[in-house]
């Protein structure tokens, strides 16, 4: 018998279990790298099932399941949470205020644990490994810690899925190549010795170089770079001043910047503060730029995400659609620069009403994805080991 087979019916025998998870999960939302009492449920939870997690030392565990030699095949999942209120009326919301699950991390919390709990009912002829990674929600990146901490130690290829309410339910989007793009932010604080608005041409007039910069920094990266990249600069904040009549002695301006292609975002500052440098230099104003690497794109691989294709193909044919190129960021991109592997969009959208969005308080996941996102991985073991195996028609060419 298949595994995807077994895990199928396990999901239907623990079908009411598994969707407890979840809203237990949904109702006790915790912050980044503050995942204590969730990281203490998974483990309760995979202890239960006759598993042995071992934590991370901040937040955070992984699991093992399979032989203890040779590489494995893994699987990642965020249990952190948004600083987001929630207003979706649901018996099981967020029982804290001001955190939520509004990014569904709750749900990719349950796929895993659900995965981790069916395949120990499974002889496997080769190892995998379920991380729960905390702190994918800030710039500080919980993926660079669990690397770190070993969690990609006998690791050959690894795999994560996402929620998207933009698909229905049923629905596995997929995309090879980069599926999200790089994301950083920077500060850039523009001095001056201020002065009277009615004399600005005695001093050095911070106002007017900040805005110079809002208007000629993505006029100026637009023809340094590649267009094809999508690489883009928006700012969301800018402060200066306090009256109408002074200009001030300083000001800020802070934005992200994003971009599709690694080779453009690892020279990224050094153009952008090049680039400051000119604009800044005419208006006699002086400048400190902070800028702050985020994450680079989550670049799936080639093979990894054939592998994935069949993998959904096999649970439904008409299951695997395209995926959209997105401009967020995601940390499971530092996973891929050390093996391969491929994130994939899971439908969350029930197919009524209209298509929420993600990281809003509205955020109201359909449950019947998470059966989908299990089926799913359990049918990519499925093909992942006929492929190390050789069964693979050359799909797959890691261990």
């Amino acid at each position: 018998m298949r595994i995807a087979d077994v895990v199928s019916e396990w999901l239907d025998e623990h079908h009411d279990t598994v969707i407890g998870w979840r809203r237990h999960l949904h109702a006790h939302p915790e912050l980044s790298n503050q995942e204590v009492a969730t990281t203490q449920f998974i483990s309760d939870v995979l202890t239960e099932h006759g598993l042995n997690p071992v934590p991370f030392p901040g937040t955070g565990l992984y699991v093992d399941i399979g032989p203890a030699e040779g590489e494995r095949l893994a699987f990642r999942g965020d249990i952190d949470a948004l600083g987001v209120s929630e207003f979706t009326g649901l018996e099981y919301a967020s029982g804290t205020p001001g955190v939520s699950h509004s990014c569904g991390h709750d749900v990719h919390t349950t796929i895993m644990i659900a995965l981790a709990c069916a395949l120990s009912e499974v002889e496997l002829p080769y190892g995998v490994r379920v991380i729960f990674q905390p702190a994918e929600e800030v710039m500080g990146s919980g993926a660079v810690d669990v690397i770190d901490w070993g969690g990609l130690t006998n690791v050959a290829a690894i795999y994560a899925l996402h929620v998207e309410p933009a698909l229905r339910v049923g629905q596995v989007g997929v995309r090879a190549g980069a599926i999200t793009s790089a994301a950083d932010t920077l500060a850039i604080e523009v001095k001056g010795p201020g002065g009277h608005t009615s004399r600005p041409h005695l001093t050095a007039d911070v106002v007017y170089a900040l805005g110079a910069l809002v208007t000629q920094l993505p006029a100026l990266l637009s023809r340094r770079v590649d267009p094809r990249t999508g690489t883009v600069i928006v700012f969301g904040n800018v402060e200066a001043g306090i009256a109408a009549n002074a200009i001030p002695e300083r000001g800020i301006l802070r934005g992200t910047v994003r971009t599709t292609d690694i080779a453009t975002w690892r020279l990224l500052e050094e153009l952008l503060g090049e680039l400051v440098e000119q604009v800044i230099a005419p208006t006699g104003c002086t400048f400190t730029l902070d800028y702050v690497r985020g994450v680079p794109p989550v670049l799936n691989d080639d093979l990894a995400t054939a592998l994935v294709v069949e993998a959904g193909r096999a649970i439904d044919p008409h299951a695997v659609v395209s995926a959209q190129q997105s401009s967020g960021g995601e940390d499971f991109s530092w996973y891929l620069e050390h093996v391969p592997g491929a994130m994939v969009r899971l439908g969350a959208w029930s197919g009524k009403g209209a298509k929420q969005d993600l990281h809003r308080g509205d955020l109201n996941v359909d449950e019947r994805c998470i059966s989908v996102g299990v089926k799913l991985f359990a049918s990519l073991v499925d093909k992942y080991f006929a492929a190390v195996a050789g069964e693979g028609a050359g799909l797959y060419t890691g261990p």
